[in-house]
């Protein structure tokens, strides 16, 4: 006997939707519906996977399919929200299409929250934060994710420093010295964060600032230069290999 197909089938559309999901009829309209309608020409009867960042991922029939609208059939649960690891990335803003990559890559390494810090150096001061969540979302449904980085306004590396949790600590990437990650992230396994400098990195009275606060370590990411989207994603999945769900 041929082997029956999977269902749904693995070519099948993910779509992120702001809509606590349960089973039922859901409208689909705006750039989700021409995503569905006019880019993969979606027709009465084909699946599509919903995931909604707070229930898990659910299956979804289309029922009534129209030029710019569609109504789905939420029809049963698929899996659950995904455990996320205990980690933030605290980064400076960089340059548009940089800060693009670099909320991106978070979002598909586990990162639990991406939280901008406003530095001295930075060449970006103002964040369109809409655009940086549509970058995430796009990540986790083509990643196939069941939950999203939480992204947060920026705030000014003094405020961030000085309201720091007790209980998390610090992973300071430092371009003048620090321990080696690997080791350091072992030692600390507990919830944790990366705080990534601008392009022209932290002056020294920040620097100063950062080491001496008491759930600050400086951390070295290896004998090269790195770019600071670059020292992101290294530093994050070194933390992932150490400590996180790898």
């Amino acid at each position: 006997m041929p082997a029956t197909p999977a269902w749904p089938p693995q070519s099948t559309p993910r779509l992120f939707v702001e809509t606590e999901l349960a089973p039922g009829p859901l409208r689909i309209d705006g750039p989700p519906a021409h995503y569905l309608v006019q880019v993969m020409r979606m027709k009465a009867g084909d699946p599509v996977k919903l995931f909604d960042d707070r229930t898990g991922e659910w299956l979804g029939v289309a029922q009534a399919v129209g030029k710019r609208d569609l109504v789905l059939d939420v029809t049963e649960k698929l899996r659950e929200r995904e455990p996320v690891p205990d980690l933030w990335l605290c980064a400076a803003p960089i340059k548009k299409g940089r800060i693009d990559w670099v909320v991106e890559k978070a979002c598909e390494l586990g990162v639990a929250r991406v939280a901008p810090v406003l530095t001295r150096r930075a060449v970006v001061d103002k964040l369109n934060l809409d655009r940086l969540r549509s970058h995430m979302i796009e990540a986790a449904e083509q990643c196939g994710r069941t939950a999203l980085p939480e992204l947060v306004e920026p705030v000014k590396l003094p405020a961030m420093l000085r309201d720091w949790p007790n209980e998390r600590t610090l992973f300071f990437a430092d371009e003048t010295g620090g321990l080696p990650a690997l080791d350091v992230m072992r030692a600390h396994p507990g919830p944790g964060a990366i705080l990534i400098g601008p392009e022209g990195g932290f002056d020294s009275e920040e620097r100063d600032a950062i080491r001496a606060h008491p759930r600050a370590v400086g951390i070295a990411l290896g004998p090269r230069i790195l770019r600071a989207e670059t020292a992101a994603a290294a530093a994050v999945s070194l933390w992932m290999g150490a400590v996180g769900d790898w």
